[in-house]
């Protein structure tokens, strides 16, 4: 469990909220997930594999039998599925209370979603983009809504390159994952700058990242993580500077959750390097807070995904 500092118990009551989070089949979102049906909301569980998302559903009921949970199919790196599931959640739940996108891929090899988007950039950035703004109007509706961006501390090392969108000149795993979620970070703060500028106080854009969480992408991620995470030697540096997905889960739904934060915070865990411990207010890169790359990634999005926000 989390150590000393915020945790689940210091979040209110979420009962008759809608939460959306996508990615939530395994690791972060599933736990992101269980803590919420654990707070009464009602879980929309968004994921691109419906048996492996399933199977999420029934290990929530589990350990929360009176969970709230459901399932949309959500292809992030497909915007006819994105569309598809904005219209199902959009029938199925006026408002949208928050939003957590969650779900993020590293890819590991140069490769293009069914749109022509490079693999990261079109999942973890344009998917997401696409479907806030294909709720936004649900999130809209709510008293109070949110979204929460779960980013990473590698989007310090991104940049963005306007003429080489699809990394065709110029692809490593590395430089593909980090601009990613660089674009992600820009995206949060750039969402927040719109809606303040247009006198909307909510719903609030919100990051946060999971520091060194045991997940997915952390495994896949190199030779180094995986010899760390394989190494039975290693136990106590594991357990010391990487945390399991329950802890890693709690940037995210204090992002979500707590009353006291407003938008364009990022949070992220309070340790060492921020790879473990309770979540706190972090600091993200300062490029992610300039304005002009703010609107032109913003206006590129709309572009390539035909999505555009009421504004």
């Amino acid at each position: 469990m989390a150590r000393s500092g915020w945790g689940p118990a210091h979040a209110p009551r979420l009962d008759g909220r809608v939460a959306v989070v996508t990615g939530a089949n395994s690791g972060i979102g599933l736990e992101t997930a269980r803590h919420l049906a654990r707070l009464g909301a009602r879980v929309v569980m968004a994921c691109r594999n419906v048996d492996s998302a399933d199977a999420a559903r029934s290990d929530v009921l589990a350990t929360v039998p009176d969970a709230n949970v459901h399932v949309v199919q959500t292809d992030l790196s497909e915007l006819g599925s994105i569309r598809k599931a904005a219209h199902q959640i959009e029938l199925d739940h006026p408002v949208v209370d928050v939003l957590i996108n969650n779900a993020g891929v590293m890819a590991g090899r140069r490769e293009l979603t069914a749109d022509g988007f490079e693999m990261d950039f079109g999942t973890n950035f344009l998917g997401h983009f696409a479907l806030t703004g294909l709720l936004f109007e649900r999130l809209l509706a709510a008293d109070a809504g949110r979204v929460v961006t779960v980013g990473s501390n590698a989007h310090r090392g991104g940049t963005v390159d306007f003429d080489d969108l699809t990394l065709a000149r110029n692809f490593s795993t590395s430089r593909a994952y980090q601009r990613a979620k660089f674009a992600q970070l820009v995206f949060a703060v750039q969402l927040q700058r719109r809606l303040t500028a247009t006198g909307h106080t909510a719903p609030i854009s919100v990051a946060a990242h999971p520091g060194a969480t045991h997940s997915g992408v952390m495994r896949d991620s190199g030779r180094v993580l995986s010899w760390l995470f394989t190494t039975p030697s290693l136990h106590r540096v594991r357990s010391t500077f990487i945390m399991e997905a329950p802890d890693g889960a709690l940037p995210s739904l204090r992002a979500a959750t707590d009353p006291e934060v407003t938008g364009g915070q990022y949070f992220g865990p309070s340790g060492v390097m921020e790879f473990s411990g309770p979540p706190v207010l972090v600091r993200p890169s300062p490029r992610v807070q300039d304005p002009a790359l703010g609107r032109r990634l913003w206006e590129v999005a709309e572009a390539l995904t035909g999505v555009r926000y009421p504004f």
